[in-house]
C-alpha cells in the first residue's frame, strides 16, 4: 500500500534500473545540504489555533494573475523520458489535472510545443539553461509564441554539482553500452521493456525544428550543465528584450542577491539548493527562505524548493513566507511507479495532507499559516 511520498521512493527504486534512480536521487559530494533540507523542515514547529471554523479549508492561492488550486507546484527535472516515456507530458496533464504549475526543464526529451499542446488550458512555465545564448534565445522565443506563461532562469549552475553516483554509473550523454548497463537493463524488464520502442531519450529542444536533438556536443553540454559563465547581472536586459512576461530566477539562497533581483526588475524568486544537487555546503532552501522573503517585503512573490515530502512541510515553508512550493523528486516518483496516474496519486497525497494540517492548525486559508509559526531550528533564524 502506497500511502506517503517515503512509499513511492522506495516503489520507484524497485522498478527503476539503478543509474536512473541514481540520477533522481543522487547529490553533491557527501549529501549533507539534501539531509539538510529534509532535517531543518523537519525540525519547525506550528502552533495549533483551536476552537476555529475549519468547515472550509481553501488551499488555493493567486500567482501573476492566474488561480492555483494548490500552493504547489511541479519543479523543472531534466531526463523525465528516462522515468517513463513521454515523461514530460504526463507531469504536465497532471499538473493541469491538479490545477497546478508545470514548470518544463530545457533538458527536457520532449519538445516544448508538444508538452503545451498536452495541456493547453494549464499553467505552464518554461525553466532556461542558458549554455549558449543563440540557442537560449531560440528556445525562450518558442515558448513565448507558444503560450507558457512564465520564463524561470535557474542560476546556481555555473558548473555541476560533483555527483559521484552518476560518475560511478558512467552516466553520459549519449548512452554507451557497458557489462554494467546491460546487466542493469537485464534486472529490470519492465522498464527495458517500455523503454525499448523508443531508445535513450535526448534533448528535444536543442534544435528550434525539433528534427533533433541537437550536436552530440551540445547534450553533453546540458548534461554537464557547462553553462555562460559569463551571465550576469547585467544580462537580464538581453532576456528582457525577448520575455515580457513574468521573469523569475530560481536558485536564489542569500537576500542580498534577493534585493539585486528587484533591482533587476525580476517578478520572483524560488529559494533553492537545486535539491542539494549542486554545492554541499549551501543552506537549506527553508533556513534561507525567511531571510529572502525579508528581503523582498512582499514586493514579489517567492517560492521555495528543497526537500518538500509531506504536505505538512508545504504549510511550513507558507507559513515562513514562501507564496508556493515547487517539487521535483516526488512527482518522479509517482510518475516511475505509475505514470500519469502516479504523479496524480502524489499530488494527491500532498494535497490531503496539507488540508489535514491545515485543519489541525485551525487554519483556513494559507493566508492564515504564518500566524502558526513557533518556531524553527537554529539555521532557520
Amino acid at each position: 500500500m502506497l500511502l506517503n511520498i517515503e512509499d513511492y521512493r522506495r516503489a520507484a527504486r524497485a522498478v527503476l534500473p539503478r543509474f536512473v534512480h541514481d540520477y533522481i536521487e543522487g547529490s553533491a559530494d557527501d549529501g549533507h545540504c539534501m539531509r539538510r533540507n529534509a532535517g531543518d523542515l523537519s525540525a519547525i514547529e506550528l502552533t495549533p489555533r483551536v476552537l476555529r471554523d475549519t468547515t472550509q479549508v481553501d488551499t488555493s492561492v493567486e500567482v501573476f494573475g492566474r488561480k492555483w488550486a494548490l500552493p504547489i507546484g511541479i519543479a523543472p527535472t531534466g531526463l523525465n523520458g528516462l522515468v517513463r516515456p513521454e515523461g514530460d507530458r504526463l507531469l504536465a496533464v497532471a499538473a493541469a489535472d491538479a490545477g497546478i504549475p508545470f514548470s518544463l526543464s530545457t533538458a527536457s526529451n520532449m519538445r516544448l510545443e508538444d508538452v503545451r499542446a498536452a495541456a493547453p488550458d494549464g499553467v505552464q512555465w518554461m525553466q532556461l539553461y542558458v549554455m549558449h545564448r543563440e540557442m537560449a534565445g531560440q528556445i525562450v522565443e518558442r515558448a513565448r509564441a507558444d503560450g507558457y506563461q512564465a520564463l524561470v532562469l535557474t542560476v546556481d549552475v555555473p558548473v555541476s554539482g560533483n555527483r559521484e553516483l552518476d560518475l560511478r554509473n558512467g552516466f553520459r550523454m549519449p548512452f554507451r553500452p557497458t557489462p554494467r548497463l546491460a546487466w542493469d537493463l537485464v534486472s529490470h524488464p519492465r522498464w527495458s521493456l517500455r523503454m525499448a520502442p523508443r531508445g535513450a531519450p535526448d534533448f528535444a529542444n536543442l534544435t528550434p525544428s525539433g528534427s533533433g536533438a541537437g550536436s552530440t556536443s551540445m547534450q553533453a553540454a546540458l548534461l554537464a550543465r557547462a553553462m555562460d559563465r559569463s551571465l550576469v547581472w547585467e544580462s537580464l536586459a538581453w532576456l528582457r528584450g525577448m520575455w515580457k512576461g513574468p521573469l523569475l530566477l530560481k536558485g536564489v539562497l542569500h537576500p542580498d542577491d534577493a534585493r539585486m533581483a528587484l533591482d533587476h526588475s525580476i517578478d520572483g524568486l524560488i529559494v533553492s539548493n537545486h535539491g542539494g544537487r549542486q554545492n554541499d555546503a549551501s543552506p537549506s532552501a527553508i533556513s534561507a527562505l525567511p531571510r529572502v522573503a525579508g528581503a523582498v517585503a512582499g514586493r514579489i512573490p517567492v517560492f521555495m524548493d528543497g526537500g518538500i515530502r509531506r504536505g505538512g512541510d508545504v504549510a511550513k515553508a507558507l507559513a515562513l513566507g514562501a507564496t508556493a512550493v515547487f517539487v521535483g523528486r516526488p512527482t518522479l516518483y509517482g510518475l516511475a511507479v505509475g505514470g500519469q496516474q502516479g504523479a496524480a496519486a502524489v499530488l494527491k497525497i500532498l494535497a490531503d495532507e496539507l488540508v489535514r494540517n491545515m485543519t489541525l492548525l485551525g487554519a483556513t486559508t494559507v493566508r492564515d499559516l504564518p500566524a502558526r509559526r513557533l518556531a524553527v531550528n537554529a539555521s532557520g533564524g
